[in-house]
């Protein structure tokens, strides 16, 4: 089968590799799309992987099945989750499913840009999920992602009313404010240097935008809110200066949510201070569990995300470099997918 592994982010690879082999209690999916995550083309997160077959935002639809598998059957069309957690640790008992040791240790395999992939039995019992005959392959795929976003809008505490800040407007920027307005946020801000970018900030219903590299952005926020600033904050650039930004736009009693890391030896100075006496709480979201893709099935399947909306490039699988480069440059872009097959006529 056809494969693409990545040695590094400029070395990204069409590979023949053998169907996996099926155990008794998993399932084989043949793969008709899966989405370029930008994670997928930051180069600190992809060298500590590399190399490996890519991809994590994956539809597609049941080959076959093991012998002792009941739950799926042939046909059955499929988001699968690459993590999936064990639902019995003590961090799953609190709800902390990415941080639990068979979620981190689970995996598909090869990877979901490939023709076919192997679901081990954790995954395709605690996070696989049916795709409704209504739904596109196209929209299936922004599961992941999706389920990202509304992780992180939880883990803000989102309100109504609320005035929410959106540093990045990349893919991932466009769902947080999107979430956040389906959880009721009143005023959503949004901060990028790309002008496609604040442009598709507006179309997708923000309220405001700020170009990050030709005005301050506290001082906009402060106009903009009449001097309250943000409620909550999401940062998504995983840069120190980006971090400072937003905890500096986060008002009284306001939250400041990192969405991606930095480089492990980046560090982030702070002032306890300040955010001792204004109340502000500094919260992290990685990644999302099995409640989150839940979640956001519900979600596209009310048509508030759709492909329709927010992917704007398409490529076969032949041409998956061309899409990583295409994401790495962060320019006139929001989400691209690769299309890996189609269902035959």
């Amino acid at each position: 089968m056809k494969a693409i592994k990545v040695y590094d982010t400029d070395d990204i690879r069409l590979e023949d590799l053998p169907v996996p082999d099926l155990g008794p209690r998993d399932a084989l999916v043949h793969m008709r799309r899966c989405g370029i995550c930008s994670g997928d083309v930051t180069p600190w997160y992809i060298r500590r992987k590399a190399p490996l077959v890519i991809g994590h935002e994956p539809a597609g639809v049941i080959a076959a099945v093991g012998d002792e598998v009941d739950m799926y059957k042939p046909g059955d069309r499929v988001f699968i989750h690459h993590h999936a957690p064990c639902f019995r640790c003590r961090l799953c008992r609190r709800g902390y499913y990415t941080l639990c040791h068979a979620w981190k240790s689970s995996h598909l395999d090869p990877g979901a840009i490939a023709e076919y992939v192997r679901v081990p039995e954790i995954n395709l019992r605690n996070d696989t999920l049916e795709i409704p005959d209504t739904m596109s392959y196209d929209d299936a795929a922004l599961i992941e992602p999706v389920a990202c976003s509304v992780k992180a809008i939880e883990r803000g505490h989102v309100r109504p009313g609320d005035i929410v800040l959106i540093i990045g407007l990349g893919f991932m920027g466009q769902l947080n404010a999107i979430i956040a307005r389906h959880y009721g946020a009143k005023q959503i801000i949004g901060a990028d240097m790309v002008p496609y970018r604040l442009q598709k900030g507006l179309e997708l219903g923000m309220d405001a935008v700020v170009h990050a590299g030709e005005q301050d952005l506290q001082d906009a926020v402060r106009d903009l809110t009449d001097g309250v600033m943000a409620d909550v904050v999401i940062v998504g650039p995983g840069s120190i200066p980006a971090m400072k930004s937003g905890i500096s736009c986060a008002g009284k009693g306001g939250t400041v949510l990192f969405f991606m890391s930095t480089p492990e030896e980046d560090i982030l100075d702070l002032k306890p201070f300040d955010l001792y006496f204004n109340e502000i709480s500094l919260v992290c979201s990685y990644s999302c569990g099995p409640d989150d893709t839940r979640s956001a099935l519900d979600i596209i399947g009310m048509g508030l995300i759709t492909a329709e909306k927010v992917v704007t490039h398409r490529f076969p699988i032949e041409d998956t470099e061309e899409g990583f480069r295409l994401t790495s440059e962060a320019g006139d872009s929001l989400k691209s997918l690769i299309c890996i097959a189609d269902d035959p006529e």
